[in-house]
C-alpha cells in the first residue's frame, strides 16, 4: 500500500471512530504513529497545494498576493502583497512560519500563508519553493493522519524520528533579512516594512521552533499551531533543547490554536497553555478537525481566518478584529465549533 493510500485510510478510519460507540482495535504504539504522521506530513509537503496548485490561491484580502523566492534568503520562501506601491505608505508586518515537521518546503502551506499576505503581510517561511511533479496529477496531497482520542504522550517526546529539516536559527535569519532590506534603498522592501511588529508563527514541529524564537526581544507576538513542548526536555524543532521552563521566555501575547482531542498535539498545547501564567493567553480548540488543521483548504480555510483576525489586532491594532478573541463574548467563544480559554487577555 502506498503512502498517500495508508494516510488516507488512517484519516478515514480515525473519523469512523469518532462517529461510532468505542470498539476494541488492536493497540498500535504513540511512537509509530508519530512516525508515521511526520512521513504523512513530509509527503504533504512534498505535493503542496490542496485544492489549488501551489502559488495561485488568490487570497481573500484586498491586496492580490504572490509567492516568490529571493537571492538573498534562498533558504526561504515569501509571500508578499504583489504590487507595493498599492500599499499606499502603509508598512507592512513581518510573519515568520515554521512548517509542520520541519519541512523544508516554503510552499507546503502556501493557500494558508497565501491567504494571510493578501491581508497585508510580508510572510516568510522556512524552505525553499519545490515544485510538483509535472507528469503527476494535481489532486490534492493526503491529510495528516489523526491519532486515536488518548493522543499522544505530551511528556516523554517521541524517539526514532528524523533530524529537522529545518532549525530556528532560520527564522532569525528571516527576520534579519526583512530588516535589512527594509533599511537598503536599492530594494523594493525599502521602507515598506515594519520592523517594530513581527509574528511567529508555526504548525506542529514549527510551532516548536516559534516557541523558541518567541524569546527574541524582536517579536511581538506569537501563534503556536497543532503544537506544544513535551513535559521532558527536547529538541524536537531542530534548535536547542527546550523544556517547559522556556515558555517563561516568551514575552508577548501568544495564542494556541489545535485541533480537539484526536490532535496528536492537543495535550502539548493544553500543558503549555496551563503553564503560563503572566503573558496574555489565548487557547482554541475546534471540534472535529485533527492535526492537519484546515491550512489545505481553500485560503487555508477557519484557520486562515483566525490567523487573520489575531495578527490584525496583535500588528495592527485592530479592535473589531480583537472582538474575536476578548472577553467572555468573544466571536471564537460563542461559536459552537470552538473551545476557547484565556488568561490575562484585555
Amino acid at each position: 500500500m502506498s503512502l498517500e493510500k495508508l494516510c488516507c485510510l488512517l484519516s478515514n478510519l480515525q473519523r469512523r471512530d469518532l462517529a461510532m460507540t468505542p470498539i476494541r482495535r488492536p493497540v498500535v504504539s504513540s511512537v509509530g504513529l508519530i512516525a508515521l504522521l511526520m512521513l504523512c506530513w513530509q509527503s504533504a509537503a512534498q505535493n503542496p497545494g490542496g485544492s489549488q496548485p501551489p502559488g495561485t490561491t488568490p487570497g481573500s484580502g484586498p491586496y492580490k498576493p504572490v509567492m516568490e523566492m529571493d537571492a538573498g534568503l534562498p533558504d526561504h520562501t515569501i509571500y508578499r502583497p504583489e504590487n507595493l506601491s498599492a500599499l499606499n505608505g502603509v508598512n507592512l508586518p513581518i510573519v515568520v512560519w515554521g512548517n509542520g515537521a520541519c519541512v523544508n518546503v516554503g510552499n507546503a502551506f502556501s493557500s494558508f500563508l497565501t491567504d494571510i499576505s493578501s491581508y497585508g503581510y510580508l510572510v516568510i517561511t522556512l524552505g525553499p519553493i519545490v515544485q510538483r511533479d509535472a507528469a503527476s496529477p494535481a489532486q490534492p496531497p493526503p491529510q495528516a493522519a489523526p491519532l486515536p482520542l488518548q493522543g499522544a504522550d505530551s511528556i516523554e517526546p517521541p524517539r526514532g524520528l528524523p533530524p529537522a529539516a529545518t532549525h530556528p536559527s532560520q527564522m532569525i535569519d528571516a527576520i534579519q533579512w526583512a530588516m535589512a532590506e527594509n533599511d537598503r534603498a536599492a530594494s523594493k522592501y525599502y521602507k515598506r516594512l515594519n520592523g517594530s511588529k513581527i509574528a511567529v508563527m508555526g504548525q506542529s514541529c514549527g510551532g516548536v521552533q516559534a516557541i523558541e524564537v518567541a524569546a527574541d526581544s524582536r517579536v511581538s507576538t506569537a501563534v503556536i499551531w497543532n503544537s506544544g513542548l513535551f513535559g521532558k526536555p527536547t529538541n524536537l524543532g531542530g534548535g536547542k533543547t527546550l523544556s517547559k521552563q522556556d515558555l517563561e521566555s516568551i514575552h508577548v501575547p501568544v495564542a494556541y490554536i489545535s485541533g480537539d482531542p484526536q490532535d496528536i498535539a492537543f495535550k502539548n498545547a493544553e500543558a503549555d497553555f496551563d503553564y503560563l501564567t503572566k503573558i496574555p493567553a489565548f487557547r482554541a480548540y475546534e471540534r472535529g478537525v485533527g492535526h492537519g488543521g484546515t491550512y489545505r483548504q481553500p485560503n487555508g480555510g477557519e484557520f486562515s481566518g483566525i490567523a487573520v483576525a489575531w495578527l490584525n489586532w496583535q500588528l495592527k491594532g485592530d479592535q473589531r478584529a480583537a472582538l474575536m478573541f476578548r472577553g467572555p463574548d468573544c466571536g471564537l467563544c460563542v461559536n459552537p465549533k470552538w473551545v476557547v480559554r484565556t488568561k490575562n487577555i484585555k
